[in-house]
């Protein structure tokens, strides 16, 4: 079955960086988009980054030039390489693909930007 497994999250200084990454299995990982998601607390979901199987990127605004969405499709991998971060993205961060066309998301990583 399809699962979507993220590590990389933690605690980070305002201006820091952090590099999630999102293990895939269970269906083809070159053939589909590949999405980043957060949620903090008292928020809705909002999609980060999505990557498509030609690598063609898409990011929320308020994270453009800060976050880089990659792939790779021979470790069936994902990452979200984030800088400067603020305490605004503060959230649990979830991949997301939708092999199957239910929607599949992992566990959720926590990110906190505090100092």
């Amino acid at each position: 079955q399809v699962q979507l497994v993220e590590s990389g999250g933690g605690l980070v200084q305002p201006g820091g960086s952090l590099r999630l990454s999102c293990a895939a299995s269970g269906f083809a990982f070159s053939r589909f988009d590949m999405s980043w998601y957060r949620q903090a607390p008292g928020k809705r979901r909002e999609l980060v980054a999505t990557i498509s199987p030609g690598a063609y990127t898409n990011y929320l605004d308020s994270v453009k030039g800060r976050f880089t969405i990659s792939r790779d499709n021979a470790e069936n991998t994902v990452y979200l390489q984030m800088n400067s971060l603020k305490p605004e993205d503060t959230a649990v961060y979830f991949c997301y693909a939708n092999p199957t066309g239910r929607g599949n998301w992992g566990q959720g990583t926590q990110v906190t930007v505090s100092s």
